[in-house]
């Protein structure tokens, strides 16, 4: 039986119109959540991650703009939709985890109230009904106490608790669709692996898919079904999460999984990737990971590839190079 998709982005382009030029900070995305599933969307800062979140819930800041392709929500199409139309879905039907919580969270009013003022809006509950469900969302999220801590306002909690705030304000209108950006990396490893339990076991619960965006490569083996690569605004690589792992194809995928440390293995150093992500206003006629990838030749610099499928349709993977019955090993030790 075929799974639900509940989100799919089709040919997503967004891109910022400035006088330094044209910067393409997302060129050409496609991906599909399924219902109940976790999607990794991984790379390194400024891959076009964030930004891919920011357009699917129409909240791209100027002078940005989404300027092709299409996202849809249980097959009805949010692009083009106005401002009105999207806050009734956002918060609602989808829910966005922010990085840092003090950077999201209203620092003079209380927590539950914050949590109520969501439950208002979607749920028309009255004051004191939203207020009472917000204490059952912190009490859902594991904060101790929630009818003292509703009445606190943030910076009298700790980072990890303010992270649960920010995850039952997400979850307090049974959201379809959750994306969480980085919501870990602010957090010390006890209170990462915690909230990453937390999110698993609620996922479970209410039956959502969660769009995962991180840098975080031992996050993602841990949480997510799926993963998307990202480099430049383009997806590189896209498979399962054991495939990924186990065989990993694109030249960025090798590096990204070569500079992490082994448990098991003698090493000495980590393996670094030479050179930085090119501007988004840099035009490329051929690859754009050419100008770091160690297996590149004067091919790579004129065609720029497509994102091929396998035969099996079980992984893509975007590399003039990669051929599927003889994987690509020419230059690099295989990871």
């Amino acid at each position: 039986m075929a799974q639900e998709k509940v989100l799919e982005i089709n040919q997503l382009k967004t891109y910022f119109h400035t006088k330094r030029g044209i910067g393409k900070v997302v060129d050409g995305i496609d991906l599909t959540l399924h219902k109940g599933e976790t999607l990794g969307i991984v790379g390194e800062s400024g891959c076009g991650k964030s930004m891919t979140s920011l357009s699917v819930l129409q909240l791209v800041p100027d002078p940005g703009k989404i300027v092709e392709g299409s996202v849809r929500l249980n097959n009805e199409e949010l692009v083009g939709k106005s401002e009105k139309q999207m806050r009734n879905i956002r918060g609602n039907q989808i829910s966005m985890i922010f990085q840092e919580p003090m950077t999201s969270l209203n620092p003079v009013i209380s927590v539950g109230e914050q949590i109520a003022e969501t439950i208002r809006e979607h749920q028309g509950l009255n004051r004191k009904q939203a207020f009472q469900k917000s204490i059952e969302m912190l009490k859902l999220v594991g904060i101790p106490s929630p009818e003292k801590r509703a009445k606190q306002e943030p910076f009298q909690l700790s980072g990890g608790m303010r992270q649960r705030v920010m995850i039952a304000m997400a979850l307090a209108c049974n959201p379809e669709v959750l994306i969480a950006d980085e919501p870990t990396t602010a957090l010390d490893v006890t209170i990462q692996s915690q909230i990453l339990k937390l999110m698993k076991n609620l996922q479970k619960k209410l039956k959502m898919g969660i769009i995962f965006i991180t840098h975080d490569l031992g996050v993602v083996a841990e949480t997510c079904d799926r993963v998307a690569v990202m480099y430049a605004g383009e997806i590189v690589e896209y498979s399962t999460t054991e495939e990924l792992f186990r065989h990993p194809k694109h030249p960025y995928t090798k590096g990204l999984l070569q500079s992490l440390p082994k448990l098991y293995e003698d090493q000495e150093e980590l393996q670094a990737m030479e050179g930085s992500i090119p501007s988004p206003f840099k035009e490329h006629q051929g690859c754009k990971f050419t100008d770091r990838c160690p297996i590149a030749e004067d091919s790579c610099h004129q065609i720029h590839p497509d994102l091929k499928m396998s035969s099996d349709h079980s992984y893509q993977v975007r590399c003039l190079f990669y051929q599927e019955e003889k994987e690509l090993t020419k230059g690099m030790s295989s990871v």
